[in-house]
């Protein structure tokens, strides 16, 4: 039985300009994508074939990328149930001239592993985890699965009424597009790197027409994913306005899977995504005020309320990283 650390899969890519989406830094959706590759890399490595992305943990950005800095990204599989898999993803990014390497965010995907009719089959091969270090990760990861498992009941329950589709929402937008062959990794299936980037690209745009400016993602809140897309199949992000901050704002996109020649559409997953305002300074972009909002509707109330408690469970969890790291540097 492989160990955790012979499981480990790591990338690296130069951030050019073709990746930026604020000016002179990474597209969130591009990080997020990169994210995807390495964890798919090992996950599909482990499980000896095809896998699906069934869930995503938090994604918290720590720190700006920046056009002509290294990403240095890596996955290993810490824990494989019957046909499950997590994998924790970890990114650093590098400033060429220095050298110096700082940690960006950190990552725990779950992949299942499907065979040709897309459907779950066993992974033969478990993690045995060497040592104190790979043991407490290894256990880590269990815990995960527990609060995962529960999540997604709850959120299952509470489908319908998940953010990117009321009407009664003033500030929303909508994107449509196709899945093409090109989309697809294993067979028919649309690589879920690849709907990562619209989702992101959804909630910014519906940001930069907020603040009249632009804006850069800080945060993916977790989320889970309920039905595979095919290529062939249309693709509707449907974003809304949750909440307003000082200088940040939340928006929900719900994506939903048509096929078109049915007319048949199902619930792929819902994202809640974090924005920052920015405005240019002295010493480069910095975050700025945006504009207030008030919730008027009533489901702009509920949006607000549940935004209000996911913002509040994010800044403790960013403050626990934050301290986490620090102890590992020191």
């Amino acid at each position: 039985m492989p160990s955790i650390a012979d499981t480990t899969v790591e990338t690296i890519q130069f951030v050019f300009p073709e990746h930026a989406g604020a000016p002179g830094q990474i597209h969130g959706g591009r990080m997020m994508q990169w994210i995807t590759q390495a964890g798919t890399m090992a996950a599909s490595r482990a499980a000896r074939g095809t896998v699906v992305l069934g869930a995503m943990d938090d994604i918290d950005f720590l720190q700006p990328v920046k056009v002509g800095e290294i990403v240095i990204l890596r996955a290993q599989v810490e824990y494989v149930g019957k046909s499950s898999l997590e994998v924790g993803v970890r990114v650093w990014t590098e400033n060429v001239p220095t050298g110096r390497r700082t940690v960006t965010l950190n990552s725990h995907l779950v992949f299942v592993a499907v065979d040709d009719d897309v459907r779950p089959r066993p992974v033969r091969d478990k993690v045995e985890p060497v040592g104190a270090d790979e043991i407490a990760i290894h256990e880590a990861a269990r815990v995960r699965r527990e609060e995962r498992l529960a999540r997604l009941i709850q959120k299952r329950g509470r489908a319908a009424e998940q953010a990117g589709g009321d009407e009664d929402v003033r500030w929303r937008f909508e994107s449509v597009r196709s899945v093409l062959p090109e989309d697809a990794l294993f067979g028919n299936l649309m690589f879920p790197g690849k709907m990562l980037m619209d989702i992101d690209e959804a909630g910014g745009i519906l940001s930069m027409r907020y603040c009249k400016g632009f804006v850069m993602t800080a945060c993916l809140d977790a989320m889970d994913f309920y039905a595979p897309i095919f290529t062939h199949e249309v693709v509707v992000f449907k974003a809304g306005l949750n909440y307003v901050g000082s200088s940040s704002l939340e928006v929900g996109v719900k994506v939903l899977a048509e096929t078109p020649w049915s007319g048949e559409t199902r619930h792929a997953c819902t994202a809640f995504l974090t924005f920052v305002h920015l405005e240019a300074g002295s010493d480069g972009w910095k975050p700025a005020p945006c504009r207030p909002f008030v919730p008027e509707t009533a489901p702009e109330r509920r949006r607000w309320e549940e935004a209000a408690a996911r913002r509040e469970r994010r800044l403790a969890r960013v403050k626990r990283l934050k301290t986490q790291l620090a102890n590992e540097r020191g």
